[in-house]
């Protein structure tokens, strides 16, 4: 049986680095980073003071007062950039019933939430929103694109924490390759900058306290990496089959040839010893692509700026290409973890570099940790030849995705 290709037709991003995707990709190019004291609620009392917050997004452009009232920001957000995605596909010309939606959410609509617990503590249960459910539910992203659209094929949402927006979009290829859809957006969004996804994050020990150096404290691969940035933000595309988009003469990005995905069963937090389980990802995504790692030409890495999990996928890039010098980049040197969002985000990167021939650096990378081993974009953007590219993708529960994308040929 022959194979279904998939083709990947249209982008869109709302980002702290840009909400189109020309800004988000001349500052990634640029190496700037998006971090800064947060905007949206008073700092003072949070342990952690910065961000990366799209501060560039109007609601107002694709909702009316009522339904902006009505939906969280991190649907909003994901609204935005799935139909900044299916405008840039172009006329699609598909059947509602053969479109299908996958949207990643970590938290769903923590805003709404932590407003209406507010309401309850404060001023008693008559005035919680009837509306918290619905805002709240992580499920919501998903369930609006598709209401918004009148599309009534498959719709689910995807919570595997970090690793959400990757399994997303290899989640949609699989509809398309099993013939379920014709057309999938794909991706994922959140809106965590709140009070008390902030505290946690920091109590744990995962956030970077560089309260008075935000512009410096993501520092992927770094050796003096100490804790990611907490962004928010969405990343979208639109799949379809490869004949189908060369057939209505559709601009093709990349083709999803590969998707791993697994588990490292190991811990809620921490990446299993060695980077065993995202060593396995890379390679069963390899596998699906038929490729091997000498094919790829770049690896578009998760690169949190923890200490852990930088160390395991290093790890697990050697153990899977060898010596082989491969360059890596991070794109959360210059915006952050966007948690559900960051996969999704970072494949369109990765289609960008793939189209341009080039690979952005990896912001305030600066000194290389000499226990790493891997060869890391800093400083100014690479010249990439025409090769396939990795991008990966690993949250806490241990889940693991990682997609290979190639040119289109």
């Amino acid at each position: 049986m022959t194979r279904i290709r998939i083709a990947i037709t249209g982008v869109g991003v709302k980002t702290p680095a840009g909400c189109d995707v020309d800004t988000f990709w001349a500052t990634l190019l640029a190496g700037r980073s998006c971090a800064a004291p947060i905007r949206r609620i008073d700092p003072a009392a949070l342990p952690v003071r910065f961000a990366c917050e799209v501060t560039d997004f109007d609601p107002s452009v694709y909702f009316d007062s009522k339904e902006t009232r009505r939906t969280d920001r991190v649907a909003q957000l994901a609204f935005g950039a799935a139909a900044d995605a299916l405008a840039d596909a172009g006329e699609l010309g598909a059947d509602p019933a053969r479109c299908g939606v996958v949207a990643a959410a970590g938290v769903g609509g923590l805003i709404t939430q932590e407003e209406q617990e507010y309401n309850l503590f404060s001023r008693g249960p008559a005035r919680v929103s009837p509306m918290l459910v619905p805002m709240m539910m992580p499920n919501a992203a998903a369930a609006l694109v598709g209401m918004k659209l009148g599309w009534t094929g498959p719709n689910f949402c995807i919570a595997t924490a970090c690793a959400g927006g990757t399994n997303a979009i290899g989640e949609a290829g699989r509809l398309i390759r099993e013939g379920s859809s014709d057309i999938v957006l794909a991706g994922g969004s959140e809106a965590c900058v709140t009070p008390i996804a902030i505290a946690a994050f920091a109590r744990m020990g995962a956030l970077s306290n560089r309260n008075d150096e935000p512009q410096l404290a993501s520092r992927p691969f770094d050796i003096d990496r100490d804790g990611f940035v907490m962004g928010e933000g969405a990343g979208f595309v639109v799949l379809e089959s490869w004949d189908r988009a060369v057939a209505r003469g559709a601009h093709i990005y990349g083709e999803l040839a590969g998707y791993g995905r697994n588990s490292d069963a190991y811990h809620v937090t921490a990446p299993s010893p060695g980077g065993a389980g995202a060593a396995d990802c890379m390679r069963l995504a390899l596998n699906d692509a038929g490729l091997t790692p000498g094919d790829i030409g770049h690896i578009n890495a998760h690169g949190t700026s923890t200490d852990l999990n930088d160390a395991a996928e290093a790890e697990a890039v050697v153990k899977v290409f060898g010596e082989r010098t491969l360059p890596l980049t991070s794109a959360k040197g210059s915006i952050g973890h966007l948690i559900a969002a960051a996969g999704a985000v970072e494949a369109v990167a990765s289609l960008l570099a793939m189209r341009d021939g080039v690979i952005p650096p990896t912001v305030n990378h600066e000194r290389a940790d000499p226990d790493l081993g891997v060869d890391i974009v800093a400083g100014a953007p690479r010249p990439l030849a025409a090769a396939p590219v990795v991008s990966n993708s690993f949250g806490f529960g241990g889940h693991n995705a990682s997609l290979v994308l190639t040119p289109p040929s």
